[in-house]
């Protein structure tokens, strides 16, 4: 961690946070695949550091099949059973729960829309918004956008997508840049 470069003060905690927050927060995502896992992720969070997911990122991945979405919708009680006795991930029943409705609510959604890709990029006519933050307390938990996108998410049957989650789900994907002023990365 010590390569001159200046980061998010939240990237410096540990390797995994530095390593994520180089490669992947902020920067635009338009892999629908990619799109999908993170929003989910985003609501594995729930309640919990980011760290706790990042360190468990391999396993939750494999638990829920990469959180490919024809896989996931098809989940039955045996599979929610063998997913809460799995140390590995977070073992929460309405987080499951919520795994397997997202799956379904995201077919609902691309039949309206095309793709997840196309949803969220329409947003912000295809270009990244780019904050403006000196500090991190200047950084929104949440936005009128954020607001308005959990609503109509809940529309279609998300859970685990309020206001602070996607947010932080924008900001994952790079609908939103919320790097520092002074970060390398910005």
């Amino acid at each position: 961690m010590n390569d001159n470069l200046t980061r998010c003060p939240w990237a410096m905690k540990d390797p995994l946070s530095q390593h994520y927050h180089d490669a992947q927060w902020g920067k635009p995502c338009r892999d629908e695949p990619m799109l999908f896992k993170m929003l989910l992720l985003e609501g594995q969070q729930a309640g919990l550091a980011w760290v706790t997911i990042l360190r468990k990122w391999d396993t939750l991945c494999a638990a829920f099949d990469n959180f490919d979405p024809a896989k996931v919708a098809l989940y039955d009680d045996l599979k929610v059973a063998q997913l809460l006795s799995n140390p590995g991930i977070i073992r929460n029943r309405l987080k499951v729960a919520a795994a397997i409705e997202n799956a379904k609510a995201y077919y609902r959604l691309c039949q309206k829309y095309g793709s997840l890709d196309r949803y969220i990029w329409s947003f912000t006519e295809e270009k990244p918004i780019v904050g403006r933050w000196e500090t991190m307390a200047q950084i929104p938990v949440k936005t009128a956008l954020s607001d308005k996108i959990s609503l109509e998410l809940k529309k279609f049957g998300f859970k685990f997508v309020g206001s602070t989650i996607v947010y932080s789900w924008l900001e994952a994907i790079g609908v939103v840049n919320d790097h520092i002023l002074a970060c390398s990365f910005r």
